[in-house]
């Protein structure tokens, strides 16, 4: 290929071209409908986690993977879906996903067992595979001029982040009226208007590749995800064992083969030169920490509520709903923060302010008032919606529109697998550190599951439940102290990475 980034001229025909009309914005609310719905179902689950455990009484093994196969295959799939849209057209795989979507969560939403539900969760994740990529990178060839366009991506990643913060909420407001199954029912009248209005108003593009699909690499990157998520989640939930931590560095090696197969491949699912621009780099790098962050701790703070503080599923939902708004305010307004104190300075102050929120779950504890809560998750909310916004920016304007589906799978990639990893890793921390702080009493797989034991014994049932809920709680400051020093340790790299002369490398055309 003879050049990976967009060049001087390319640029200065972006901010020359027409603007966008009418219908092209309603276009661009359609694609946001699929971004809601994707991002939503990460999280809507946070809350309604307690009842279907109630409900189908999962294991604790089978309640971790009821949360995140979604992610994982989402992750997984997400760059060969961008590549198949470029391909078949991607308009034709965001209505073909829609539709997978849409019968997948019906299938969880009347789930007999957590068996069954967790086979739906992946048939949703395959499903919103297809819809992620193809969305965003349909607005590159739909907003030609680049303010409209920069516009158009705070709105996508808006919504995309702000369906991920908003999700407890509505899984709270749903829970508090109806069954959990609700939680995935919501989906259906979305889809099916998305299905309706959607070859109405946005139109098909198709990039026109014509080298072979690469097969193999598919097959490596799902074959080396899976295994390494899996080893992580059983050694949380029952300590180390050879055999698991064969499946685990067997998943390792997988994934190394993938990239090195995507470096010799002529036609790569993956192109491994966009990570030669620094800026590309250090926007994913972004995107993964702070969905790990996002994702575990919304988890772990949702049980908090519920479990050690007594909020009812509404008010839960309620407290969560400052973080949500500063997420969507701020992932609209990222540009212009970006133009008032440069790209480098919003990115690195995002994160910043992102790690300041993490720090700030450790002043919770198992009495502490809810506005601690409210302070420090919407501090982290400012920086969430401006560093997500900024992201999507800098990977759709790295590359040619016909390179846009491409380009944005990876950053997806880095949002849903961020996801997954944040509830997989952070979640597994604050697991062990609440099993390591039984001293001496008998907790069960989770915090619910002690608490109800804990009713059934009386006066000694008390010292149980205060117990517990201490050790959870120290099981969230362990993970969110984590995830504060994760992402001050990006922020320190950013300001490096991202210097101007690091800078520059986007001004350029970059040749290979």
């Amino acid at each position: 290929m003879a050049i990976d980034h967009q060049s001087s001229e390319q640029r200065i025909a972006a901010a020359s071209a027409p603007r966008a009309d009418r219908r092209t914005w309603l276009g661009l609310a359609v694609l946001t409908l699929p971004v809601m719905l994707v991002s939503m179902d990460v999280s809507v689950l946070y809350l309604a986690i307690p009842s279907i455990t109630s409900a189908l009484d999962p294991s604790a093994s089978e309640q971790l993977w009821i949360l995140d196969i979604y992610g994982f295959l989402l992750a997984g799939l997400l760059i060969t879906m961008g590549n198949v849209g470029d391909r078949i057209g991607r308009r034709k795989i965001l209505l073909a996903g829609a539709v997978v979507f849409g019968v997948a969560s019906t299938m969880a939403a009347f789930a007999p067992s957590a068996g069954v539900l967790i086979a739906a969760r992946a048939l949703m994740g395959l499903g919103g595979a297809t819809l992620l990529p193809s969305s965003l990178s349909l607005i590159a060839n739909m907003f030609v001029h680049v303010r409209d366009r920069g516009l158009a991506i705070g709105i996508w990643t808006a919504v995309f982040a702000g369906g991920s913060a908003v999700g407890p909420v509505v899984g709270g407001v749903l829970m508090h009226h109806f069954w959990w199954g609700s939680v995935f029912l919501i989906n259906v009248p979305v889809t099916i208007v998305l299905l309706f209005v959607g070859p109405r108003l946005v139109p098909e593009f198709r990039a026109g590749a014509s080298g072979p699909f690469d097969i193999l690499g598919v097959v490596l990157s799902m074959a080396g995800i899976l295994p390494m998520m899996y080893a992580i989640k059983t050694m949380a939930s029952h300590g180390f064992s050879a055999g698991t931590a064969l499946i685990g560095l067997t998943g390792l090696a997988l994934l190394v083969s993938f990239l090195l197969h995507q470096k010799r491949t002529p036609h790569p699912l993956l192109d491994l030169s966009l990570f030669t621009n620094p800026m590309f780099s250090g926007s994913v790098a972004v995107a993964l920490t702070g969905m790990m962050a996002l994702g575990g701790m919304s988890y772990l703070t949702g049980v908090y509520l519920q479990s050690v503080l007594y909020k009812d599923v509404l008010a839960a939902a309620i407290a969560g709903l400052p973080m949500a708004c500063a997420v969507a305010v701020f992932s609209v307004g990222a540009a212009k923060v970006a133009a008032a104190i440069g790209t480098r300075n919003a990115f690195v102050g995002s994160v910043v302010l992102t790690a300041v929120g993490m720090a700030g779950i450790l002043a919770l504890g198992i009495g502490s008032p809810l506005w601690i809560y409210l302070v420090f998750t919407s501090i982290a909310g400012v920086g969430f919606g401006t560093q997500f916004s900024l992201v999507s920016e800098v990977v759709v304007g790295s590359v040619p529109p016909e390179r846009s589906g491409a380009a944005s799978s990876i950053s997806e990639t880095c949002f849903e697998l961020g996801t997954a990893l944040g509830l997989a890793l952070l979640g597994s921390l604050a697991t062990l550190t609440f099993r390591a702080g039984s001293g001496g009493h008998e907790f069960g797989d989770t915090l619910g599951d002690t608490l109800r034991t804990a009713d059934g014994l009386g006066s000694s049932g008390e010292a149980l439940a205060t117990a517990a809920k201490q050790a959870f709680v120290d099981g969230m400051h362990v993970s969110a102290l984590t995830a504060a020093l994760m992402l001050t340790a990006v922020a320190v790299v950013l300001t490096f990475v991202m210097r101007p002369g690091a800078r520059a490398a986007v001004e350029e055309p970059v040749a290979s």
